[in-house]
């Protein structure tokens, strides 16, 4: 096989997203070292990756209650009828996210599903009352669009963005196991 192929390349970006994924902070040559490639070709591919969007960007994973906040999943459901131009931009730009924000609100993802919600949005917010007020405020701005949303609030995270807990062993606190 010709050392880059295309099924090569995929693979060895393969090994190197893997690398990224358990900790985005690792230097080039800890992945380099990891993955038995050179700095210069770790380097190379993650370059490409980032130009062609495969890697979007790099993100800490924060411990909510450390910095006292509380994340929150809201999870919505869309009336069966055409969304307009204008609400379309609306999301595309993230005006809501803008609004929020000023609020002390962070959103953390916001994902189309297929399932019986449309719609996942998980954020920070400093209580229940700021988080029943991000729920109204879509309420508010998509009337006649949405037919449902839930509020769920995180109540302990085994696993984040690829990440395991490393407090994991709390959770025998949580459901009380002796």
């Amino acid at each position: 096989m010709a050392k880059n192929s295309a099924t090569q390349i995929e693979q060895d970006q393969k090994k190197i997203t893997d690398e990224i994924l358990k900790n985005a902070n690792k230097s080039i040559n800890e992945i380099a070292k990891k993955c038995g490639f050179s700095r210069q070709k770790v380097w190379r591919l993650i370059k490409n990756m980032e130009k062609n969007n495969t890697i979007w960007g790099y993100v800490t994973v924060i411990d909510p209650e450390k910095i006292n906040k509380k994340r929150y999943v809201m999870l919505m459901k869309r009336k069966n009828k055409p969304i307009p131009k204008e609400i379309a931009n609306q999301i595309s730009n993230r005006e809501i996210e803008k609004i929020v924000k000023k609020w002390g609100v962070e959103f953390i993802n916001s994902t189309y599903l297929n399932g019986k919600f449309d719609y996942l949005i998980s954020f920070d917010a400093n209580d229940l009352k700021e988080a029943i007020n991000v729920v109204e405020l879509y309420r508010k701005l998509y009337t006649g669009f949405i037919s449902e949303i839930e509020l769920h609030e995180e109540i302990f995270p085994v696993k984040k963005d690829g990440i395991n807990n490393p407090e994991i062993n709390k959770i025998n606190d949580f459901f009380n196991a002796k």
